[in-house]
């Protein structure tokens, strides 16, 4: 049996537009999808849409239609985006679904049962934006601390869920797994934030009616980060064990932005700690993006969408973007000029000008027929050998979610690439009868080490990778076992590449 290989992405919130936000945590998903599966692994991938609350019901209202009338209408949009930046997620979790409701109702009863979650009154500054209650100490001047915005004061009677109850327990957890959450600086503003001292959580709301009602008491609503966090087990099909649940939880890794890592650190954990299920095996929480130095915010009309980046640049060239521009974990910026000039340098001239000129050099002087090698020189010694570790080097970076360095690795084999042609001179050595069969070997290894390398990078640009593979004659479907070296056979038939990246003039 194959090894499972569970990723989730958030599920976004239906009153938010599609952003470059959305799509970085979304596209880093895929490309871990991707690559597990490329690796043998049995890999499931979710994501989709948060669609209850009072933030909901209140757009809805204003629009003048029903609040699963504006959740159909926005979802679409977060599928559609999905469907361009070439997504291979296996499913898409809806919060409106029976099978999702159906598992929130399921856990938050038998946490009530337990005794872990209790009626009271409830009474402290809610922030409607952020569907979070503060304390007279967290707000300042009457606003949120989060969101800046005004807070208002609410009493009402509420279900609370004994979160206190869990603090030792989770510290434990933490500091027994160094790699529950990441990056480690986050880890750290956890644990500090654990040992101040964790409150119960009011869980329910009676104030509007837009989301799942608590299990014999439809009078409460169940607080949305709960039934929102649950997604990941009801995807699965929980609490039926037998199926994808039983198969793929615990998750191998939660990818979220640091704006929401609370919820997934403290809150999630200790749910599941209540409900006796086991625990996510990693937390990972990456940063945030700016645009030209600037928070992103509709006020200053500078998000970045999407879609019109993909219209402007292509899909792989904005995924590359996302993935090589910002260590994953830290905070990064966007700018169309840094864009353009990945495209140009890494992209046109690097990966594809080397596709371009070895594939035109096979078809020039050996009719597009792959010749075989004789033995190998020193100088391709070296390409292979740094070729076949290279293999080795994006595993390791992938296992860290370091993206931007495993593409790095990958790149330094495209320029040893580049520079082998220039070193080799094929061009000189076509010139000369006695030295065809040098020739031949220095084109089996020039195509050889770019047909590994695409594979590799199927995982991060799986429509360039295609393209390429197809030049090189490569028919298999990408598996671990096509990244040994010699997977290429003489007799091939090499076609001359199309520029896969052409370079964009500003």
């Amino acid at each position: 049996m194959k090894p499972t290989f569970y990723v989730t992405t958030p599920i976004y919130y239906v009153n938010d537009v599609p952003h470059i936000g959305h799509a970085y945590t979304t596209v880093a998903g895929d490309v871990l999808a991707r690559y597990k599966r490329l690796m043998g692994f049995d890999v499931y991938f979710l994501t989709g849409s948060d669609e209850h609350g009072q933030k909901v019901e209140k757009a809805a209202t204003t629009a003048g239609e029903t609040p699963l009338e504006l959740a159909d209408r926005v979802v679409k949009r977060f599928q559609a985006l999905w469907e361009r930046l070439g997504i291979s997620n296996n499913d898409f979790i809806r919060t409106t679904q029976e099978r999702h409701k159906n598992g929130v109702s399921q856990i938050f009863k038998d946490i009530l049962d337990k005794g872990d979650i209790y009626l009271g009154e409830y009474e402290d500054w809610y922030c409607t934006p952020c569907e979070t209650f503060w304390t007279e100490t967290q707000i300042t001047e009457g606003r949120c601390p989060d969101c800046n915005r005004p807070v208002e004061k609410l009493k009402e009677e509420s279900y609370f869920f004994r979160m206190s109850k869990y603090q030792e327990q989770l510290v434990a957890h933490i500091e027994a797994n160094p790699d529950f959450i990441q990056p480690k600086s986050k880890r750290n503003e956890i644990i500090s934030f654990i040992k101040e001292g964790l409150r119960d959580l009011s869980v329910s709301r009676t104030t509007f009616t837009w989301g799942i009602p608590v299990p014999g008491n439809d009078r409460h609503i169940i607080y949305v980060w709960f039934d929102a966090l649950t997604n990941y087990i009801t995807a699965l099909g929980y609490p039926d064990e037998s199926g994808n649940y039983g198969r793929y939880w615990p998750v191998d890794v939660h990818l979220i932005g640091k704006d929401i890592l609370r919820f997934h650190a403290v809150y999630w954990p200790t749910f599941l700690m209540a409900a006796g299920l086991p625990l996510p095996k990693k937390v990972f929480a990456h940063g945030w993006w700016t645009v030209e130095g600037q928070k992103m915010s509709k006020s200053l009309q500078n998000v970045v969408e999407p879609n019109m980046l993909i219209d402007k640049y292509g899909v792989d060239a904005v995924r590359y973007f996302l993935l090589r521009e910002v260590p994953f974990g830290l905070d990064g910026d966007f700018s169309h000029t840094a864009l353009v000039q990945r495209i140009n340098s890494d992209l046109a001239n690097d990966v594809g000008n080397l596709l371009s000129r070895s594939t035109a050099m096979a078809v020039k002087y050996f009719g597009g027929i792959l010749p075989a090698a004789a033995e190998l020189a020193e100088i391709d010694q070296s390409l292979k050998q740094k070729t076949e570790e290279m293999v080795s080097i994006v595993d390791k970076f992938i296992d860290e979610m370091a993206f931007s360095k495993a593409l790095q690795a990958i790149w330094e084999v495209i320029s040893a690439g580049n520079k082998y042609i220039d070193e080799t001179a094929p061009w000189a050595l076509a010139k000369d009868p006695a030295q065809s069969e040098r020739l031949a070997t220095v084109m089996y290894c020039l195509l050889e080490s770019q047909r590994i390398t695409q594979c590799i990078l199927s995982a991060f640009l799986p429509a360039t990778s295609e393209k390429a593979l197809a030049s090189l004659g490569w028919k298999e479907a990408v598996s671990k076992e096509g990244l040994v070296w010699g997977g290429l056979t003489a007799g091939t038939i090499i076609t001359k590449a199309e520029a896969l990246f052409p370079r964009i003039e500003e």
